[in-house]
């Protein structure tokens, strides 16, 4: 191979990289562009079969490939290379006061550059019914680390129980021991008097997970 053939294995293998990576994410109408940046030392011809390696390839931003010449004598060679990933992802619409829980309302869907973003959220609706850890802008692109589950299911309050079983469903009155957030597992206690483990699945509504913890549990 040709030294000036070698930047464009690196690119093909680069380009491999990020579409994978774009996939995994599931963003939304995805594009990017590469640029392959060698090194400072002379490139060389590769008469024996030639492989890439990601060596760093955390942030489509700055990845580092090496390519490496089999063979006697062989020879390693780093390249830089820089990927612009633009994708539509979620964004706010208006601004919301820390700890106010999102609505749809409050959601939009912009094509943003997502190269050096490791948690934007691609589904709106990933983040309906979080809220933000603090003030959340107009604009601003939505991240997971900004975003927590609220507290949906308070200690000593009144909850509903709501089994579900094919296509029947039942429901008892109860009284969470535990506070919670959507998808935890709280203690409830139910209106016979026995503790069991129950998921969170939204405002003062639970469903059961397991069988009774005790039969007199405390609430404390």
């Amino acid at each position: 191979m040709a030294a000036e053939q070698v930047p464009g294995v690196v690119e093909k293998a680069a380009r491999q990289h990020v579409q994978r990576w774009v996939e995994a994410a599931g963003f939304s109408e995805p594009q990017f562009t590469l640029e392959v940046v060698p090194g400072t030392r002379p490139l060389a011809a590769c008469s024996q079969p030639l492989t890439v390696q990601g060596a760093d390839t955390r942030l489509p931003s700055r990845m580092r490939f090496v390519a490496v010449c089999g063979g006697t004598p062989g020879w390693r060679y780093e390249f830089i290379v820089r990927a612009q990933v633009s994708a539509r992802i979620a964004v706010m619409a208006n601004d919301l006061a820390a700890g106010k829980v999102l609505a749809d309302e409050d959601l939009l869907l912009e094509r943003h550059d997502v190269s050096g973003v490791t948690d934007s959220i691609t589904d709106p609706q990933d983040a309906v019914g979080m809220s933000g850890k603090r003030t959340l802008r107009a604009g601003e692109v939505l991240r997971k680390g900004l975003l927590s589950s609220p507290t949906v299911v308070k200690r000593g309050e009144p909850v509903n129980i709501i089994a579900r079983r094919e296509q029947i469903e039942v429901s008892m009155a109860g009284e969470a021991l535990d506070a919670g957030a959507r998808g935890d597992t709280v203690r409830v206690r139910n209106a016979n008097g026995m503790v069991i483990r129950a998921r969170v699945t939204g405002v003062a509504t639970v469903e059961p997970v397991s069988m009774p913890v005790t039969t007199n549990s405390p609430s404390e």
